[in-house]
């Protein structure tokens, strides 16, 4: 499986969580611190076409035929499907399970409308994915009379029959009673998935052969969230390439990409996905997704415009194509279960965040919150047993900065000694962190550890649907923003509005960095080393502005987990690490001979040749 790319949505974490691991790597060197997928059997297949309706046949036979005339000029073979009663009602076809509600254009022969029946938006509307326009599926073909057609702006005869329990809706773009193009939609009770096939009857001497089928799907995203920004870096395209590779396009105002053997399209809209999937990959297919979100004070109604340009290939003359289409919540496990490699679709983080989320994360949340009584109270247990976990790591981070401190005078002395011979000064230093058997490495790596934990929770919170629409204390939605109070302006990068998770969280992390900084933040800062003080004002500002529009779960969680680090490094300090034992321990370790490592003696090696290098030019 392909990593996916890492989009700025990824690189502002990164840049958050890395301010605070660099302040932590440098105060280690100086301070102390249910759904089943279907089986192929099952699959409703469409019965051999028998002889065509009498009544149709009649009625075509009584068509005034000035008006076949007309329409055969304009669409030549498909005018006849424009002096069916469907074309002149313009009507349309609802059909609906426990989960969809879905409404069948006879224009074009596609959905007009696709509800989805039990979530709300953020204002208490019910959630459509399609409706009023914002999508279109069309094929455009040639035939062999020179003419170039859409089905979109052609009339389907619509049908609805049952299969069992499944409601099947056939639209069929006519050039006789038994001669037609169709589209066969099988809804099933509760799924998020139909089956979906696409094929022709009849129509290899009216398709011409040397021009492709080609089928375009385009959708607007609907705004559903309270902030539109939010739910926008979460908006995006992905599709899967390759026989399993999966990518998706970028956050820019516009981006594009092409690809070859597609096996499914997703327009995926933070919490709700609409993707079209193909038994037969498609050749090749070319795709654009635009921003349509540069002011969210004025661009309130749509996030993102998708496009999809996909191949048909004739087969002996005709079209046959098995789909499937997914409208419905962007869940993780609904999507998983399905077994067609659609958790792609979740942006879990790349590489080993995206397994941390997948086998750790994922299953742990869902084991808590089945018995837990709210949502809330399962991200602050989850927060305290991934800290309780990550412990021993933090005491090891902990003692390395306890024996750091301890050296702390020894090392003052030889930067005094050897202020004018950098070469020397760090000679020196390097044996006495041999004799000491101490090292600043070994504080940077138990710090490096807990960057995948970090990071993959930052990625776990926004995806995960569960949080949506619930609330714990002041907070309506843990999946958006809390609010405890509206601004009557609204402020760059932050909002017209204050949430109180994101300045807990920034307060509490604020104390957490002066209590391990203390007094060493008055030192002189060593050149080359980043301004720490400086680092230690801006990581809380930028959690507390960009976390602003954020879910407030992800809030609470870095608020609950700062607390906890805060009370392990108190512990820590004030019951397990004694410093006078520490002192005594490395005054013994420096008085035992030292065997150096082959490393670290090639490098003593080349820096005493550089020495005497530098003496021998003198």
């Amino acid at each position: 499986m392909e990593e996916k790319k890492l989009d700025i949505n990824s690189l502002i974490g990164f840049i958050l969580i890395g301010g605070i691991l660099i302040w932590m790597l440098y105060m280690n060197q100086t301070a102390p611190e249910a759904v089943e997928e279907i089986p192929e059997e099952e699959v409703v297949v469409t019965p051999p076409e028998t002889a065509p309706d009498e009544a149709e046949v009649a009625s075509f036979q009584a068509s005034d035929s000035a008006a076949v005339a007309q329409a055969q000029s304009r669409l030549g073979a498909f005018g006849y499907s424009a002096t069916l009663p469907s074309a002149k009602e313009n009507g349309t076809t609802t059909v609906e399970n426990d989960l969809l509600e879905l409404t069948f254009e006879n224009k074009g022969g596609y959905i007009s409308e696709a509800k989805i029946k039990n979530f709300k938006t953020y204002d208490s509307i019910p959630i459509y994915l399609i409706r009023d326009g914002n999508a279109s599926f069309n094929l455009k073909f040639s035939t062999n009379d020179g003419r170039v057609l859409n089905t979109k702006d052609l009339y389907f005869e619509p049908s609805v029959s049952k299969s069992g329990e499944n409601t099947v809706v056939s639209m069929k773009l006519k050039v006789s009673p038994q001669e037609y193009l169709e589209y066969r939609y099988v809804l099933k009770p509760g799924e998020y998935m139909m089956d979906f096939s696409v094929r022709s009857q009849g129509l290899n001497n009216v398709l011409s052969q040397s021009e492709p089928v080609t089928l375009d799907w385009k959708l607007k995203g609907y705004r559903h969230a309270k902030s539109i920004s939010y739910e926008n870096r979460y908006t995006e395209l992905v599709y899967e390439y390759g026989g399993g590779d999966d990518d998706y396009l970028g956050q820019g105002d516009r981006s594009e990409d092409e690809e070859e053997d597609i096996s499914y399209v997703a327009y995926k809209q933070h919490f709700f996905t609409s993707i079209l999937l193909t038994d037969t990959p498609f050749e090749t297919g070319k795709f654009v997704s635009e921003n349509l979100v540069q002011d969210e004070e004025v661009d309130t109604l749509y996030t993102k415009a998708f496009a999809s340009t996909l191949p048909l290939e004739l087969k002996g003359g005709e079209l046959n194509y098995n789909m499937n289409w997914y409208y419905g919540p962007s869940d993780y496990k609904i999507l998983n279960d399905y077994d067609r490699n659609l958790d792609e679709i979740m942006p879990l983080g790349w590489g080993i965040f995206g397994w941390i989320n997948k086998y750790v994360f994922i299953p742990f949340f869902a084991f808590l919150s089945s018995f837990l009584p709210s949502y809330g109270i399962a991200i602050i247990v989850m927060t305290i047993v991934v800290r309780i976990v990550l412990s021993p790591v933090t005491y090891k981070s902990y003692l390395s900065q306890a024996k750091m401190k301890v050296l702390r005078p020894e090392i003052n002395e030889i930067n005094e000694k050897y202020k004018d011979n950098a070469m020397k000064k760090q000679q020196e230093t390097m044996k006495l962190y041999s004799k000491a058997g101490a090292s600043p490495m070994s504080g940077c790596l138990p710090a490096l550890m807990q960057l995948p934990v970090f990071y993959a929770l930052f990625q776990f919170f926004p995806s995960a649907f569960q949080l949506r629409q619930k609330g714990f204390l002041w907070a309506d939605d843990l999946s958006s923003y809390d609010t405890i109070a509206r601004l009557p302006f609204h402020i760059p990068f932050y909002g017209d509005h204050v949430s109180l998770f994101p300045i807990l969280a920034s307060i509490a992390i604020f104390i957490y960095m002066m209590m391990t900084t203390g007094q060493n933040m008055q030192n002189t800062q060593q050149p080359g080393m980043p301004n720490m003080k400086f680092i230690m004002y801006l990581s809380p500002l930028m959690m507390l502005f960009f976390f602003n529009n954020y879910a407030s779960g992800l809030s609470l969680y870095y608020f609950v987990s700062n607390l906890i680090t805060i009370g392990i490094m108190l512990v820590i300090k004030n019951f397990i690490i004694d410093e006078d034992k520490i002192h005594a321990k490395i005054q013994e370790n420096k008085k035992k001979p030292k065997k150096q490592g082959k490393f670290a003696r090639k490098m003593q090696e080349m820096m005493e040749q550089a020495e005497q290098q530098k003496k021998g030019k003198k």
